[in-house]
């Protein structure tokens, strides 16, 4: 297990958090909830079969027959009705899980929500963004991943990379609040500083190209919006984790050989560089965690592991202390 994790373990145990799980049908869910209780590290909440759901140490309940379904319907109706949402709709979509665990969290019954072992990233967005909605002064919800890998790279071969989850194509400025927006998660979480590469394929220009001018343009406004950041790009990977191979490339930078948040130029290029670290050096990989959100809610790949789901539920807790 990562030092990265222990330390999420041991900030959730020291205070600890309420976090539902809407999937309850999903056997891993099951299994990470039997040792999320075992090992002290949230209280949760399991929405699914009570008849069917036995997890000692966690409340189970069926939102189609919860007592609060009617105070959630007239609550969600209230947020939704300029939108044209009835009260009867509110009622049927409070029989839908996810957005019942969103409501609970809304409402202050829970602290976060985790989901997505058997639900897209969108059913897990929509509920979040018209319930929750973003946190004052985020422009843009994103997504990250914890990389902890068995090199020196970042704190103690702990990375966050950034956006491998959510923003297919962002553009300059969506770019450069994904940075920001790192960095502000980065500084909850760990205790280095955070050090930002704004990556591409190309290293201070070296290369020409919209992908590469996009990344060069992030920089510029993220270093407009938050000059106080230890951030520069755009920069080649070998560039911003190496520092012989940064001196050559950007002599006059400060980045290189000290990046511990990785921005990738855009989806494609995010999920594919996670998962070749998370295979290729063997690193876990948590996430996607989502960053901009008013209230803790976080997204699993489909392909996790009960463990994954722990360490993901760790996080959680760490984010609504911060909140």
């Amino acid at each position: 297990m990562s030092d990265f994790l222990n330390k999420m373990k041991a900030a959730a145990k020291a205070d600890k958090k309420t976090i539902v799980l809407p999937e309850g049908e999903d056997s891993r869910t099951i299994e990470a909830a039997a040792k999320i209780v075992a090992e002290g590290i949230a209280n949760l909440v399991i929405l699914g079969d009570p008849t069917t759901i036995d997890v000692d140490g966690a409340t189970v309940i069926d939102p189609k027959t919860a007592e609060k379904h009617e105070e959630y319907a007239q609550a969600f109706y209230e947020l939704r009705k300029k939108k044209g949402v009835t009260i009867e709709q509110a009622r049927a979509q409070m029989d839908d899980a996810t957005y019942f665990g969103t409501m609970m969290v809304k409402l202050g019954d829970a602290d976060g929500l985790v989901s997505g072992a058997c639900h897209s990233t969108a059913n897990t967005l929509r509920p979040a963004l018209q319930i929750l909605k973003t946190a004052p002064g985020t422009k843009l919800v994103s997504s990250f991943f914890i990389m902890c890998t068995p090199t020196e790279y970042g704190e103690d071969g702990t990375l966050l990379f950034a956006d491998c989850g959510l923003n297919i194509a962002p553009d300059a400025d969506q770019l450069s609040e994904i940075a920001i927006s790192s960095a502000a998660t980065w500084k909850s979480l760990m205790s280095d500083e955070p050090v930002i590469a704004m990556l591409s394929y190309s290293t201070m220009g070296s290369a020409g190209g919209d992908t590469a001018e996009k990344v060069q343009e992030a920089t510029r406004l993220a270093k407009e919006k938050a000059p106080e950041l230890a951030l520069d790009g755009d920069l080649q990977l070998d560039a911003a984790l190496e520092a012989s191979v940064g001196l050559l490339k950007a002599p006059n930078s400060k980045v290189p050989g000290n990046a511990n948040i990785l921005v990738f130029p855009d989806l494609a290029a995010g999920n594919i560089g996670y998962k070749l670290v998370q295979r290729f050096a063997k690193a876990e990989a948590y996430g996607p965690v989502l960053q901009g959100i008013a209230k803790p809610v976080n997204d699993l790949s489909r392909g996790c592991s009960a463990d994954d789901i722990v360490g993901v539920v760790a996080i959680t807790c760490v984010q609504a202390q911060m909140a």
